[in-house]
């Protein structure tokens, strides 16, 4: 038999962005629960809305499964003594496992004799399980910021009001944060606060509903976005699609009604990008355009509410936003009486980081690496990178920008292409942040990119000198999205050079900020940037050995480093790899570190080294002309020609020979053998 587990949290309004978060963690702690309980159960499903997070488990089993266990303990030479009386070892194992010394077995296995302890665990009744796992799931769920509230010393999201714990529909009694949990939800906050009884998920759905809940976040997304665009036409205009704005306004409300308003038509000569930030990031507003994709004067607005008046509604939120544009009109006109490049001076007045100066110290440092990478990958636009990289962060002393933060690079843009800047370098200035989030859009011109990289490269290398290094999830700094753009930035660019180089340029140009070595610095930051260049070539589906392989031999390339992760990757898919990554893990085991000697023919004592070393000759030329064109498949292909020449030397030697100068000779044999593959990959790392 099983049933369904259900679980209601209710509290005050949790910020949106907490939600989908608190939904995974829900699904991913009930499922450890449940495993680590041995209970079996069926499809986990996870809903929120502002004022409540919602578990669902069905066919939980009403009794845990059967445990039977095979438990190993100490070797028999340790568990008795020279008579045969148990030690301490012996009477602790059984000890903790609440059995007398008798009760255990005695087994042999490939390390000897060691004793052992059969035991069964019977499964008790789940019910009795999940009071202390429920309580251990709530207390246990985190937020980037939590509260406390009257005297209670417990934290969440958002104070809490109530809880419904159902395990077959009779109530999983447990206390927490002074509530005792029961079958009594509460329906929406305005229109239908009285509360319901609850039976299970979907009696819970279906009686939220009556009461102005709509509990899936899905289903509100889908209503939003049908509401919005059936409003839009009317309007007589169509939607901006903005999928984020979508997506966080789903878990403003629980029950969405969409209002439409309008604002002063003067405002429109404000930059499109201007007024869907400002209706965006402040007001949740959503934006209609006409035909050919100019803004009209009206925003899209979601009520958590069906107001009586939906006029009272608009006019509150018109005023709103009048005053807000009025603002951007302000700043917009007054910003246009002095120029960019003006500004730049002043930054010498903006403290970057306590430690690392002024923001006009940092445009200075990521001004030489823009440069560098200019000069080393177009000349021809080095000029235009100088100039970007100079006013890239003149806009941050803008009235526009200190009103409204999240325009910074728009505003840049904007007033560089009113004072009549090469468009090129206008774009690089609003370019030059991205990406803003993970898989966002990346600079598409070489000059954005290069001040892009540059100012990034500058952020991860400053910071570390100072040792403001991400820990856990704590990254003020944004540091990991700045390797992963880097990274990202030059794979979409092709561009072939030496990170090492850079992050070690960035490096010195902070000596006089470092609180450590400029050497140790450079290494923290490219393990740092490895580190994430790991995890994304694992999240592309790439082998983990293989990347962790490839990367350990090097990536101060980067696109070198993928192509080879891509040919080790293809040719580990082929049924004679594992043998031919066994040889030469053997190899790499054997040198260890390898020996400087020359091979000498003279030494060779059986025809099997002289085979090796003829085939590697010849190999070795081939490997070094692939090596240069970049062809790694082909490389792996000579590579695994020569697997049947070192397994016969295997075969046919005993490479530590008594006699030290053939010893010597077959290690350094098998050095060169090795130093084929030194810079595609560390097949040690290669898993069997």
């Amino acid at each position: 038999m099983s049933k369904e587990l259900f679980l209601e949290i209710g509290t005050e309004e949790i910020p949106a962005g907490m939600l989908p978060v608190a939904m995974r963690d829900l699904e991913r702690m009930i499922r450890k629960a449940l495993n680590d309980a041995r209970i079996e159960f069926g499809d986990v499903t996870t809903m929120a809305t502002p004022r409540r997070l919602v578990l669902s488990v069905a066919d939980v089993a009403e009794q845990q499964q059967r445990q039977e266990l095979n438990l190993s303990g100490p070797s028999v030479k340790v568990a008795f003594d020279a008579d045969g009386n148990p030690t301490k070892a012996a009477m602790g194992f059984a000890r903790s496992n609440g059995v007398d010394v008798s009760e255990l077995t005695q087994q042999e296995t490939d390390k000897g004799t060691y004793l052992f302890l059969s035991k069964v665990i019977e499964g008790q009744p789940v019910i009795n399980q999940l009071p202390e796992m429920l309580l251990k799931i709530v207390s246990g769920l985190s937020f980037k910021k939590s509260m406390r509230w009257k005297d209670l010393d417990v934290r969440f999201a958002r104070p809490m009001h109530w809880i419904v714990a159902l395990y077959g529909g009779e109530v999983v009694p447990f206390d927490y944060a002074n509530l005792s949990s029961g079958n009594t939800s509460v329906g929406h906050r305005f229109m239908a606060p009285q509360s319901f009884t609850v039976n299970g998920l979907d009696d819970f759905v279906a009686q939220a509903r009556e009461h102005f809940v709509i509990v899936d976040p899905e289903e509100r997304k889908q209503i939003i976005a049908k509401e919005i665009e059936r409003v839009a036409r009317e309007e007589g205009g169509s939607l901006n699609v903005d999928e984020e704005l979508l997506e966080e306004v789903a878990y403003l409300v629980e029950d969405p009604t969409p209002l439409c308003g309008s604002f002063e038509e003067e405002y429109l000569q404000l930059p499109d990008e201007l007024l869907i930030t400002s209706m965006k990031e402040h007001q949740r507003y959503f934006t209609v355009a006409d035909e050919q994709g100019k803004l009209l004067p009206k925003f899209i607005t979601i009520s958590n509410t069906r107001p009586k008046d939906p006029s009272v509604v608009v006019k509150g939120n018109e005023r709103v936003l009048r005053a807000r544009l009025a603002d951007a009109m302000f700043f917009w006109t007054e910003d246009q009486k002095s120029t960019l490049e003006s500004r730049l001076e002043s930054l010498k007045n903006v403290v970057y980081q306590a430690k690392l100066g002024t923001s006009y110290a940092k445009v200075q440092r990521f001004t030489a690496l823009a440069e560098t990478l200019a000069n080393q990958l177009d000349p021809e636009v080095l000029e235009l990178t100088r100039r970007a990289a100079t006013l890239c962060k003149c806009d941050l002393e803008t009235g526009m920008v200190y009103e409204f933060p999240e325009l910074q690079g728009i505003m840049g843009r904007e007033y560089a292409t009113i004072e009549g800047e090469d468009p090129r370098v206008a774009k690089a200035i609003f370019e030059h942040y991205l990406p803003v989030q993970a898989g966002g859009d990346l600079p598409s011109d070489n000059v954005g990119a290069f001040v892009s990289l540059a100012d990034k490269i500058d952020t991860i290398c400053g910071c570390f000198g100072v040792g403001l290094i991400p820990t856990g999830t704590a990254d003020p700094y944004a540091l990991r999205r700045c390797a992963i753009g880097i990274l990202n930035i030059i794979l979409d660019r092709g561009y072939r050079l030496s990170l090492l180089a850079l992050i070690a340029q960035a490096v010195t140009q902070l000596e006089d900020k470092l609180n450590r070595s400029a050497e140790a610095v450079t290494a923290e930051v490219v393990e740092f940037v490895r580190l994430r260049f790991v995890n994304m070539l694992t999240g592309q589906n790439y082998p983990a050995d293989v990347v962790e392989a490839v990367l350990s031999a090097g990536f101060d390339d980067v696109i070198d480093a993928r192509q080879r992760v891509q040919a080790l990757s293809e040719m580990k898919q082929q049924h004679d790899f594992e043998a031919l990554a066994a040889t030469f893990k053997r190899v790499g085991n054997i040198i260890k570190g390898g020996v400087t000697d020359a091979v000498v023919e003279s030494v060779f004592e059986q025809e099997c080294e002289k085979e090796l070393f003829t085939e590697l000759q010849r190999v070795q030329q081939d490997v070094a002309r692939l090596m240069a064109g970049g062809d790694y498949p082909g490389v792996l292909r000579c590579i695994a020609a020569l697997c049947p020449a070192v397994d016969a030397f295997f075969d046919g030697v005993m490479v530590m020979a008594e006699d030290e100068a053939v010893k010597t000779n077959r290690l350094a044999l098998l050095t060169q053998v090795a130093g084929l593959f030194a810079g595609l990959a560390d097949f040690s790392r290669i898993a069997a």
